[in-house]
């Protein structure tokens, strides 16, 4: 019996894996795919963005979202029943693709289709890294390795431990194909994302630029890497360790009332990032007198806005944005920042 492959995309928060992910969808040319999103966060914007998406073949049945925490973390409770539930489909998926939390590492993951109930019915094709170029060129998530070391040479005491870098090292280490997306914001700024990356890059990964996830999907969907069979080569900053948590990083939500102006929200939200260091923001706002609900997506200070349905019959209408940053973080100072 063939295996049914399975794509990991893993990546940092807001580097655009959902993007991706709908790219694939739009370009699946009658390939059945089933989609298992993990977010880090209560609200499950991917997935509700995915979810009736109104792309043909994508069906609500084959959006499975798993809320119960980061997926790298909870693999016999959530995800291997998930994806054998898939497989046991009178109808079974083409293709399953995986759109990993933010801050998940793509290693524990992998390792689950060396189980065997997983194993002898479908295969890792390939782990996909999506970075978002702009932020590496900006040195938000690698450190510089030497001025890490003069620093810790004149005062040894000093602790440079850094969860981002971590989570970035891990998730390039363990990838088959490196995505470098929004290469449009790079302004020639490509040889640092190129160092930045080639700290962490195994020998032979391919890297491909890419704006707002727009790929071949045969470069995506066909790497044919079997990468449960190959962890050894995959290097982790977590190896040894019997488990592994996310106590560097918080989120929670911030409900909003009806918001009659769009840009002075995301004025209030820029000033937020900027006075409390916020890595990502999302969700979905109400604005009177329009038919369609507005998604509102922040990396850092660059956010996104657009409508991308209506309001379903039924469906309460609300504001309410996802916040991740650090652990420790002020809730009620931000609340109040971005509710104004």
């Amino acid at each position: 019996m063939q295996k049914i492959p399975a794509t990991v995309i893993t990546g940092f928060l807001g580097a655009g894996k959902t993007s991706l992910i709908r790219h694939l969808l739009e370009h699946a040319n009658g390939r059945r795919l089933a989609l298992v999103i993990n977010e880090f966060g209560d609200l499950g914007i991917d997935g509700e963005i995915l979810d009736g998406c109104g792309i043909e073949g994508c069906d609500q049945d084959d959006v499975i979202e798993l809320s119960n925490g980061c997926i790298c973390c909870t693999v016999a409770d959530d995800f291997v029943p998930t994806i054998t539930a898939l497989l046991d489909r009178p109808n079974p998926p083409d293709h399953i693709v995986i759109e990993t939390s933010g801050l998940a590492l793509p290693k524990p993951l992998v390792k689950a289709f060396a189980w065997p109930e997983v194993k002898a019915r479908t295969t890792v094709d390939g782990v996909v890294t999506v970075i978002d170029a702009a932020a590496v060129a900006g040195g938000r998530f690698a450190d510089d390795p030497q001025a890490i070391a003069a620093a810790r040479a004149a005062d040894p005491s000093l602790d440079h431990d850094n969860p981002l870098e971590e989570l970035f090292a891990d998730q390039i280490a363990c990838a088959d194909l490196i995505i470098v997306n929004k290469a449009d914001l790079l302004n020639g700024e490509g040889g640092s994302v190129d160092h930045a990356l080639a700290q962490y890059r195994r020998d032979g990964v391919k890297t491909v630029t890419a704006t707002h996830g727009q790929l071949d999907p045969a470069l995506v969907l066909g790497l044919l890497a079997e990468a449960e069979d190959d962890l050894t080569t995959r290097p982790s900053v977590h190896d040894g360790e019997e488990e592994h948590d996310h106590d560097d990083f918080d989120s929670f939500i911030v409900a909003l009332g009806p918001i009659d102006d769009p840009a002075r929200l995301e004025a209030r939200l820029t000033a937020a990032v900027m006075a409390h260091d916020i890595f990502r923001i999302k969700g979905f706002v109400d604005i009177p007198g329009k038919a369609r609900r507005l998604v509102v997506q922040g990396v850092g200070t660059r956010f996104q806005r657009y409508f991308d349905r209506d309001w379903r019959a039924g469906e309460t209408r609300a504001s309410a944005l996802v916040v991740i940053g650090r652990a420790g973080m002020d809730r009620a100072a931000i609340q109040q920042a971005i509710s104004g």
